[in-house]
């Protein structure tokens, strides 16, 4: 039987683009739960969630920014932005 691969953002998106899942899927990345850590997408997946309302994760989103870069967090930014004019 073949095993099909959900892209996590597609999981976001199934859980009706609200602000909870998409901080789960921060999370997710935060931790490398479920799949590789990246922390640049977990900052991207924070911000997104953060401005749909999420409190924890516009706290979660200030720690993840305090490990990265400044060019990390630009791309993190950039992908957000990206994201959101899309969505």
């Amino acid at each position: 039987m073949a095993r099909f691969e959900i892209p996590m953002s597609e999981m976001a998106m199934m859980g009706g683009n609200n602000a909870d899942a998409l901080c789960e899927l921060g999370v997710n990345y935060a931790t490398g739960r479920g799949c590789k850590a990246d922390p640049v997408a977990a900052h991207k997946w924070l911000n997104i969630a953060a401005i749909k309302g999420s409190d924890r994760a516009a706290e979660l989103r200030a720690d993840v920014a305090a490990t990265l870069t400044k060019m990390q967090l630009a791309a993190a930014l950039r992908a957000a932005r990206e994201w959101m004019t899309m969505h």
